[in-house]
């Protein structure tokens, strides 16, 4: 299959002028963060026009060393996570480079950690000890379990904390083993909640003046995706049970088999149902008793998707979906990322960029009126690229 050119299909896009101001120029972040979850907070910054200075270890950011590699022999881990940011390399420990480090927090606006709490504090950097010494300074921290709470001090690892949430325990088929979701969502998620809660605290300082210590964790985060789990458990206190890709009250909201793959069919009520009953040739199943409702529909759950399989399977995924289009009902064909890419959606909407140095980075979800779209525009740094011109600024 032949490769989208991005660099050429976003050229002429007006949604994605790269000559647009940011809405976050000027603002310099202080970035310690390493790995996944703090590092997307921090690329979504450098995103949105932040100058992002990522501070590593002298042997780098744990994942300049783990693949996958792109043709220079580069992480492409660490380029999907680190584009648009600088690099410095220092030692912590070494008093030139702590005092080089407070100098560079002195002038910032934003410090984001993601270590184990009480790692910043050993090295000097207390959190709220940093705001009290300077008090416009917003200062977040992203970790497993938070800044407090009986689990602060234990490790996570996003698997863990999926697996402790909920969200694993809800994910699968009924009769299947509980199932991790096929990306790193608690870290991602975790990331985004900590961008949110910054931007949110760059606007309270706008007013006010002040700055604010902030504690995302990675547990309450993914614990806050369980919205629909939580309705049975915080409402009629039942035990949610895992249900596959069925929606728990709408129906039909499901995958399908058709002739060769899935599709996806969501209808929310009634009077979706009743195009898809005409789209698919069974307009009797409009005022059928047990199908007439979505109440009925959700309870007779398996006789509807047998209805419904019976018909779909008679034509292809891409042939249900156009027909499906045409007639007002939401569908989608199940598809590997690597087809979704591809997609003229994904690209017009500048969700897949290509940076000046040729390399294929992720595009921010972010789109503005007024503001950069298109977002950052340089690639991940090499280790400590910037470190001799940093030193020589905040010496």
């Amino acid at each position: 299959m032949a490769e989208p050119n991005y660099a050429k299909l976003e050229a002429n896009n007006p949604h994605l002028n790269k000559e647009k101001p940011y809405p976050l120029a000027g603002i310099l972040v202080v970035d310690f963060t390493h790995v996944l979850s703090g590092p997307t907070c921090t690329r979504m910054l450098a995103d949105a026009g932040a100058r992002v200075i990522h501070i590593e270890r002298k042997t780098g950011d744990d994942t300049r060393h783990m693949g996958p590699y792109i043709a220079d022999g580069s992480s492409e881990y660490f380029r999907i996570c680190n584009a648009g940011k600088e690099s410095i390399a220092l030692d912590l420990k070494d008093p030139k480079d702590h005092a080089l480090v407070e100098n560079m927090i002195a002038k910032a606006d934003i410090v984001v950690e993601n270590f184990r709490p009480g790692v910043m504090t050993r090295l000097g950097f207390d959190p709220e000890e940093m705001v009290k010494k300077y008090p416009k300074l917003i200062f977040a921290s992203i970790s497993g379990f938070g800044q407090y709470g009986p689990w602060s001090k234990q490790a996570a690892y996003d698997t863990i904390v999926q697996a402790v949430s909920g969200l694993m325990d809800a994910t699968g088929e009924p009769n299947s083993k509980p199932t991790r979701v096929g990306t790193s969502v608690s870290d991602v998620v975790a990331g985004i909640m900590g961008y949110s809660a910054i931007t949110t605290a760059l606007v309270a300082r706008e007013r006010t003046g002040k700055g604010t210590t902030i504690d995302v964790s990675m547990l309450d985060s993914t614990f806050s995706l369980m919205v629909q789990d939580l309705m049975l458990a915080l409402g009629p206190h039942e035990v949610p049970h895992r249900i596959g890709n069925r929606h728990p009250d709408m129906y039909p909201f499901d995958t399908f088999d058709c002739q060769d793959q899935p599709i996806a069919i969501c209808c929310g009520n009634d009077h979706l149902w009743g195009l898809l009953s005409n789209a698919l040739g069974h307009e009797e199943w409009i005022n059928q008793a047990d199908f007439k409702t979505n109440d009925l529909r959700e309870k007779n759950w398996q006789k509807v998707k047998n209805a419904m399989q019976a018909v779909l399977k008679t034509r292809t995924a891409a042939e249900w979906e156009e027909i499906l289009h045409k007639a007002g009902v939401p569908a989608g064909l199940v598809l590997n990322v690597d087809k979704t890419r591809r997609l003229d959606q994904i690209i017009e909407r500048g969700m897949v960029k290509t940076l000046p140095d040729g390399n294929e980075v992720l595009g921010s979800p972010l789109k503005y009126g007024t503001w950069n779209s298109y977002g950052l525009q340089k690639d991940a740094p090499k280790l400590d690229e910037q470190g001799e011109q940093i030193r020589k600024e905040f010496e």
